[in-house]
C-alpha cells in the first residue's frame, strides 16, 4: 500500500498527501532521494498513526472530483447522454456522405470509399491549418507504433520507435482538442448572451386579465430557437385589467438555432408594432404575412403562426391560423375540439388572404396551443410522443389551473423522451377560462 501510495505522490503529491506533507516536491536537487525517502516515511507515518482517516480524506478527494467531472449525475444517465450525442454527431457527419454513390460499389471497396467519406467529412469541419495539424499529428501516431531494424553485434534487431515520437503524438491531438474546445466555449458564451437577448423578447409572466388563467412555456432545441409565444393586451395604455381585448400568439419560424432565432426576433418587432394600430386580426395577419415574404428568401424560411383574439367581456374568440397545428379546445364538459379554420403558412405568398375562425368560450373552457416539437418528439425507441399523448393529458388534468396542466405536459414529454437528443423547439400556452 506504501508503494502504491507513493506512486500517486509522484504522480500529484499535492492532491492525496496529508496537509503539510510532501509539499516541497519542487525543491528538487541533488538530495532528491533523500527527500523522496523523507515523504515516503511521512506518508507511511500519516497512514500508520491514523489510516482510516487518511483514507476517508483521500476518498473525499477523489469523491468530489469524480462529482465534479460528471455534475452528479449517473452513471445511466452518462451513458444516455453519450448515445445521444453519438448519435447527434454520426446525423451530422453522415449528412455529407453521398450514400447513393457508396450503394454502387461492392465489397472492400466499398468499404475503403466509406472510410474515406467519413473522414473528408470529420476533416472538413477543421480549419485548413488545423487539417494539416492533424494530419501531422496522425501520420507521428502511426510512425509510434512501427518498429525499425537496427544492425547490432548480432545483427538486425527489431527495435520500437523512440518513446518521444509517441508522447508528440498524443500532446499534438490534446493541443488540436484544446484549440477546438476554445472555439466551443466562445461561441457558447455568444449563444448563451444571445439566448439572454432571446428571452428578453417573450414575457416572463402571463398578463392578469380577468377572467382568464395563462401560462406558457418553451423549450429550445439548441441555445436559442425559433419557437415564439406572446400573450398582451394591444391596447396602447390601457392595462390588462381594463383590456377589451387580448391577444394570444404562438408562431414556429421554419428551422432551428441562430438563423431561426434572428428572424423569431425581428418577427416580434413586428408584431409588435402592427398589434399597436387598432386593425382587425386579419389584416394583422396580412401584415405580418408581407414582413415574412420579404425575409424568407423565397419561402425558405417561412413561419407558421397561430393568431387569436380573445374578449374578456363576452369571451369570444376570433383565430387565424397560418399553416400552424390545430390547437385543443378542452371544453368544461371534456370534449377535445380542434380549431383547424387555417390557410398558408406566413412567407410563402405575398398576396396570401387568411381566413378567420370563432368560437364561444365559456366557464372551464380550455385552449392549448403548441408548436410541432411537441408532437413530433422521439424517444430513444424513435416514436414520436403524438397528439394521442396531448389528448391524453388533456383529458386527465380537467379542473386544473393552466400552470398545472402546463407542467404536467412537460412533465409527461420529458418522461417519454428521456434521454433522447431533443430535435426541436418546444413551445406550449395554455389559456382557462376561469
Amino acid at each position: 500500500m506504501a508503494a502504491f501510495i507513493r506512486v500517486l505522490s509522484r504522480l500529484s503529491p499535492w492532491a492525496i498527501l496529508p496537509p503539510g506533507t510532501g509539499q516541497n516536491h519542487g525543491a528538487r536537487s541533488d538530495c532528491a532521494n533523500h527527500t523522496t525517502r523523507d515523504a515516503d516515511r511521512s506518508i507511511i507515518h500519516a497512514m500508520s498513526s491514523n489510516p482510516d482517516n487518511f483514507l476517508s480524506r483521500l476518498g473525499n478527494r477523489i469523491d468530489r472530483f469524480w462529482q465534479r467531472v460528471t455534475e452528479g449525475l449517473e452513471i445511466s444517465v452518462l451513458w444516455s447522454q453519450f448515445v445521444a450525442e453519438a448519435r447527434a454527431s454520426y446525423s451530422l457527419y453522415t449528412h455529407d456522405v453521398d450514400w447513393a454513390a457508396l450503394e454502387r460499389e461492392s465489397g472492400f471497396k466499398r468499404f475503403l470509399k466509406t472510410l474515406s467519406a467519413f473522414f473528408w467529412a470529420m476533416i472538413t469541419k477543421l480549419s485548413p491549418a488545423r487539417r494539416v495539424f492533424l494530419l501531422i499529428a496522425l501520420v507521428l501516431a502511426v510512425l509510434s507504433t512501427m518498429q525499425v531494424r537496427v544492425n547490432g553485434p548480432g545483427g538486425a534487431q527489431p527495435q520500437n520507435s523512440p518513446a518521444g515520437l509517441q508522447l508528440i503524438a498524443v500532446g499534438a491531438l490534446v493541443f488540436l482538442l484544446a484549440l477546438e474546445l476554445a472555439d466551443r466555449v466562445t461561441m457558447k458564451r455568444d449563444l448563451e448572451i444571445a439566448r439572454e437577448i432571446q428571452q428578453w423578447l417573450v414575457p416572463d409572466v402571463p398578463p392578469h386579465v380577468p377572467g382568464v388563467d395563462i401560462a406558457f412555456a418553451s423549450r429550445p432545441a439548441n441555445t436559442v430557437g425559433g419557437d415564439y409565444y406572446d400573450a398582451f393586451v394591444p391596447d396602447a395604455g390601457k392595462a390588462p385589467a381594463e383590456a377589451s381585448r387580448l391577444l394570444l400568439v404562438v408562431a414556429d419560424v421554419a428551422g432551428k438555432s441562430v438563423p431561426a432565432a434572428l428572424l423569431m426576433a425581428t418577427f416580434q418587432a413586428s408584431l409588435r408594432t402592427l398589434a399597436a394600430t387598432p386593425i382587425p386580426l386579419d389584416k394583422l395577419a396580412e401584415g405580418m404575412n408581407h414582413y415574412a415574404c420579404a425575409h424568407s428568401l423565397n419561402g425558405r424560411r417561412f413561419t407558421t403562426a397561430f393568431f387569436a383574439e380573445l374578449d374578456p367581456s363576452t369571451r369570444a374568440l376570433t383565430y387565424i391560423r397560418a399553416g400552424h397545428d390545430c390547437p385543443f379546445l378542452r371544453r368544461a364538459s371534456g370534449e377535445l375540439q380542434r380549431l383547424e379554420v387555417g390557410d398558408l403558412p406566413l412567407g410563402i405568398d405575398a398576396g396570401a388572404q387568411f381566413h378567420t375562425g370563432s368560437v364561444a368560450l365559456a366557464s372551464g373552457d380550455l385552449l392549448f396551443i403548441f408548436t410541432d416539437g411537441l408532437v413530433e418528439a422521439v424517444n430513444a425507441r424513435d416514436e414520436e410522443y403524438g397528439e394521442a399523448r396531448v389528448m391524453e393529458v388533456l383529458r386527465k388534468s380537467a379542473g386544473a389551473t393552466a400552470e398545472a396542466v402546463l407542467r404536467e405536459m412537460m412533465a409527461a414529454l420529458e418522461s417519454f423522451v428521456g434521454q433522447a437528443r431533443q430535435h426541436d423547439d418546444v413551445t406550449c400556452l395554455v389559456l382557462r377560462v376561469l
